[in-house]
């Protein structure tokens, strides 16, 4: 007889409260925050900036943003960044992780054309953040692609390999000297299911049969040139790192039946497995358990051949082992069934290609977002099972945070920030070789296809002020005090709605 395994509010109480005595994080462990460009900069034409597939979609079809806002100012970073280094300061990070904006370098998004402004924003940025000690860790693609090259295919064009290439190298070689922390892509599968399968991001392709595939190859390819550019060019004289990271989500079984545990791995292969495994896996190429399984499907749907390109043995040798880190994005998780709550996504797509059912305890805490639950043990599950499938690699939290409707009094978020952060402990205990957390947000920011609805950020930003004032949230002061002190306290409660800067930052 099969055990449903049940999560109660017990459990996830477990998880926010100190079961062990204070542990404290080590002495190298990173603290940071982490942005991306069209969410916080502004300028969205300003200096020669060229047009991305964010700007082309927000003013040509608004309705698709559920405030009908767009990212032309949002934070206005691109004129407040003195400010935003400031707030680094007053959390006192070890290191920022933000994204540059492809079209705000290479205008045309070819890079016959570099902007003397767009190079000059970003050299202001890092040099600030290195007067005081705080590491920029750049992330190239964060997904704002300039808008031409959308109009030629965008990631399903075999060539944007080479364009992805080009911009890389334009990155190492202006801003390599000073940043030695580099991630290629952010989130392939949001990527190449949102964007290209489906509706949900940006160009909104909906290509459900094939283009989340084609992506895919052509992103992890992308990712290798980029990579390999970096080691064999520019990694001797610059001394730094380059990894990719991708959003994984812990998917569990929701039964212990051998059905219901075949179901998590499929549902892991098609969501993030696809990106990983050609990278991190010893076999190379795209899933294999997942790859038969569509192949079958396109096979009884009248395709010629499977709807999921293969790698040559070639192309599989070349992208396995392209990477100096696995930069995990982290928020939730979900319980899979064979047979229970089954997708009704409309076939051929990914998820209908999955064919397996997803469900979230309605006890365990909602934030702002639909998807967003605190799940119990969620970090760990996530990281002990990659240390299990890929080794003793090393590993960065790239993302982590929480959605309120508005800040102030953040109650929740601080729940979900302890709990997020016990759960990092439990990995590091466990053996994982993970090097630092980026929490997200530094600030709010436009949330995608959200717009201003869902606020991440340990900062408020008032966005009917001109200035855009940032003012810190509950949340920003507990950051502040694990930084400090490298142990979570649940019993301190901030005292203050004034940050300050602490000396020696």
């Amino acid at each position: 007889m099969k055990s449903v395994i049940v999560f109660s509010l017990a459990v996830v109480s477990c998880c926010a409260l100190p079961s062990k005595q204070d542990r404290k994080f080590p002495d190298d462990f990173i603290f940071g925050t982490a942005t991306a460009s069209y969410q916080i900069e502004g300028g969205w034409n300003a200096d020669g900036k060229g047009e991305n597939i964010w700007d082309y979609m927000t003013h040509n079809t608004p309705e698709v943003i559920k405030d009908q806002s767009n990212g032309d100012i949002a934070a206005d970073s691109y004129t407040n960044y003195k400010r935003d280094v400031e707030m680094m300061r007053e959390l006192g990070l070890d290191a920022y992780r933000f994204s540059l904006s492809w079209s705000r370098i290479l205008p045309n998004g070819f890079s016959n054309q570099i902007s003397e402004a767009g190079i000059a924003f970003y050299n202001n940025y890092i040099n600030e953040m290195l007067k005081y000690n705080i590491t920029p860790m750049i992330t190239l693609y964060h997904w704002d692609l300039p808008q031409r090259l959308s109009e030629l295919g965008g990631f399903t064009n075999p060539l944007f390999t080479d364009w992805f290439e080009d911009y890389a190298r334009v990155a190492y070689e202006e801003f390599g000297d000073r940043v030695k922390h580099w991630i290629t892509f952010n989130e392939p599968r949001e990527i190449c299911y949102e964007g290209y399968g489906s509706t949900t991001k940006a160009p909104r392709a909906n290509v459900t049969d094939i283009a989340t595939y084609i992506c895919a190859k052509n992103l992890v390819i992308a990712h290798a040139k980029a990579y390999y550019a970096y080691v064999n060019d520019f990694k001797d004289s610059q001394g730094g790192e380059c990894g990719i990271t991708i959003s994984v989500n812990w998917f569990g079984p929701l039964t212990d039946s051998e059905e219901d545990e075949a179901a998590a791995e499929i549902k892991r292969q098609a969501e993030w497995g696809l990106y990983a495994e050609p990278i991190y896996s010893q076999q190379g190429g795209f899933p294999k358990e997942f790859s038969e399984l569509v192949a079958k499907k396109s096979d009884e749907q009248g395709y010629p051949r499977s709807r999921m390109p293969e790698f040559t043995e070639e192309e599989k040798s070349y992208v396995n082992g392209a990477y100096d880190f696995f930069g995990v994005n982290h928020y939730t998780s979900y319980l899979i069934s064979a047979t229970e709550y089954l997708d009704d996504s409309t076939a051929p797509s990914l998820y209908s290609d999955a064919g397996v059912g997803s469900y979230t305890p309605p006890e365990w805490p909602l934030s702002a977002s639909s998807w967003l639950r605190l799940a119990p043990n969620s970090i760990y599950n996530a990281l002990t099972h990659l240390k299990e499938k890929y080794g003793d690699i090393k590993f960065y939290i790239t993302e982590n945070g929480w959605s309120e409707t508005s800040g102030g009094d953040d109650y929740n978020r601080i729940k979900y920030q302890r709990a997020a952060l016990e759960s990092v402990l439990d990995s590091i205990d466990a053996g994982v070789n993970l090097r630092g957390y980026m929490f997200w947000s530094l600030m709010d920011n436009f949330e995608w296809m959200e717009g201003y609805t869902e606020r991440f950020g340990l900062y408020s930003v008032d966005f009917e002020d001109p200035a855009r004032t940032r003012t810190p949230n509950k949340s920003a002061f507990v950051y502040k005090q694990i930084i400090k002190t490298r142990v979570i306290d649940h019993d301190y409660e901030p005292d203050s709605t004034t940050m300050t800067i602490d000396q020696g930052r």
